[in-house]
């Protein structure tokens, strides 16, 4: 069964997100007076089709509507599969905002998600699961860190002409931009060591910038 045919089961197509909403609240009890229909719609960037019939949303709306519901009852643990999928960009910031505010209040979150970026900016700790197995499971911020590497992003005064002399030990590579690239193990190098480097070989420097690695970078290390 497709996720379309399971969103058709889990909503009732002749009740408004509103309606919806209200009724789902009810199930679980909640009083009117403490029902948050309109907070929980406006999070869900559904406040606008409050009145429209469930069968005219499109299938990314109906989504946003299965994890409006969801929240109706104010859950002490909350699983959200795929909240952002097929949603713009500032309608994922707006659910990001929404999920953090539930966090602080207490909530456990558990979210599946395809978009890295999204885990590493709303998740505590990341389980990277790889053909069924659970290859990683850690805080964030230690899962990252197990790269063991940077890049230094040089732009230089004039153009240069690889090859240059002085970066064999290191990943040297041009980028489009004319900056190049030094990707180093941290453990092994620093940047100021890199910076020597550079001055050594007699480039000008006009500007320069540090790249971290994300949880993209982690993700292909540890499933290649």
């Amino acid at each position: 069964m497709c996720s379309s045919d399971l969103q058709e089961l889990n909503m009732d197509p002749f009740f408004s997100p509103g309606e919806a909403l209200e009724i789902q609240a009810g199930y679980y009890g909640v009083p009117k007076a403490e029902r948050r229909t309109e907070e929980i719609l406006k999070a869900v960037g559904l406040w606008d089709k409050r009145d429209a019939y469930a069968r005219t949303l499109s299938g990314g709306m109906k989504r946003r509507l299965l994890v409006a519901k969801a929240m109706v009852h104010s859950p002490p643990v909350l699983v959200l599969d795929e909240p952002t999928a097929g949603v713009d960009v500032e309608l994922r910031r707006q659910l990001w905002d929404y999920v953090r505010a539930l966090h602080a209040k207490g909530v456990t979150i558990v979210l599946t998600t395809h978009y890295l970026e999204e885990a590493q900016e709303l998740c505590d700790t990341i389980a990277i699961i790889n053909h069924g197995n659970v290859i990683a499971c850690e805080p964030t911020h230690k899962l990252i860190s197990r790269l063991d590497q940077k890049t230094l992003v040089v732009t230089p005064q004039a153009p240069l002409t690889p090859p240059i002399a002085g970066f064999e030990d290191v990943n040297f590579a041009m980028r489009p931009t004319g900056a190049f690239a030094l990707t180093y193990k941290t453990s092994e190098h620093s940047v100021e060591e890199m910076l020597d480097r550079v001055r050594n070989a007699g480039i000008a420097i006009k500007d320069l910038s540090i790249e971290e690695p994300d949880l993209e970078d982690v993700f292909v290390e540890l499933t290649a």
